[in-house]
Order: C-alpha cells, then sequence, then structure tokens
C-alpha cells in the first residue's frame, strides 16, 4: 500500500475504535514445537501428568510467550502494509491451556498525528471473558521497509 493511503488510513483512525478480534487454540504439537524452540524445558508445558498431579494445572499451560505472539499477529493483521509494530508490552496475568480457545484484540488509546502513531491497548482473554494478557502496542503508520 502507499505511504498516501496509509495515512490516509491513519486520519481514519478514532480513539476508541476496536482491532478486529482473533481466536487462537494452542493444540499438543504447536505447543511442543514452540516450547522446543524456546528451549523451555518446563515440565507444566509437556508432561501432562506431572501439569495435573504435581503442579496441579487442569492441563498441559500454554507458553506465556506464545501469548505475546498472539498478541502481535492480532494488530500485524489489523495494520497490514499500511505501518509497522514500533513496541510492544504484555504481561501474563493467568494461566490457559492447551486445547483452549483465547481471543485476542485491542482498542486504541491514544493517537499522535504529529507522527502518525496509535498506542493500542491489546488483550488475550480466555473464554469465560477473563483477562489473560493485557498489553501496549505502538505502531506507527506510513513507514515502508
Amino acid at each position: 500500500m502507499s505511504v498516501a493511503l496509509s495515512v490516509q488510513r491513519f486520519a481514519a483512525l478514532r480513539v476508541g475504535d476496536s482491532l478486529p478480534e482473533r481466536d487462537f487454540e494452542c493444540g499438543n504439537v504447536q505447543q511442543m514445537l514452540y516450547n522446543a524452540a524456546l528451549w523451555n524445558g518446563h515440565r507444566i508445558h509437556f508432561d501432562e501428568p506431572y501439569a495435573r498431579e504435581v503442579e496441579g494445572y487442569p492441563g498441559l499451560v500454554v507458553a506465556g510467550p506464545l501469548l505475546g505472539d498472539w498478541l502481535h499477529q492480532c494488530v500485524e493483521e489489523w495494520l497490514e502494509d499500511d505501518g509497522r509494530i514500533l513496541s510492544i508490552d504484555y504481561s501474563n496475568r493467568a494461566a490457559c491451556y492447551v486445547g483452549e480457545v483465547v481471543t485476542s484484540g485491542g482498542t486504541i488509546k491514544a493517537l499522535r498525528p504529529e507522527s502518525k502513531e496509535a498506542d493500542i491497548d491489546v488483550f488475550v482473554r480466555n473464554a469465560e471473558g477473563a483477562l489473560v494478557a493485557p498489553g501496549t502496542v505502538v505502531v506507527r503508520f506510513g513507514e515502508s521497509w
């Protein structure tokens, strides 16, 4: 997309606009591959009897960094080629589990026309609506790669 069109898209944004929400579900294979790539050997992520019987979780715990990746994906898909993510900050507040469907989304909380930047409050919520991972993402429109 051209810089002019991405700047036009920025001009149409309003504080309070919502990003499209996206559902995610981590399966056993994704869980294994993701944690292997991270060299994450904590047994709550791959040993279900251990996670249940020793740690007391109801199932395998999804790796916290994967939640951050899902926040990033939600914003990246919304942003398309109109700009880029400058920063992302989030924290994990609750566990989610393999096989559980969670939803990511966000709301524009600030716009800076001089720099074509937007601050976006983002979230991952579980099926019950509980906040699993809140965060903030800063994006800038109109920059080409």
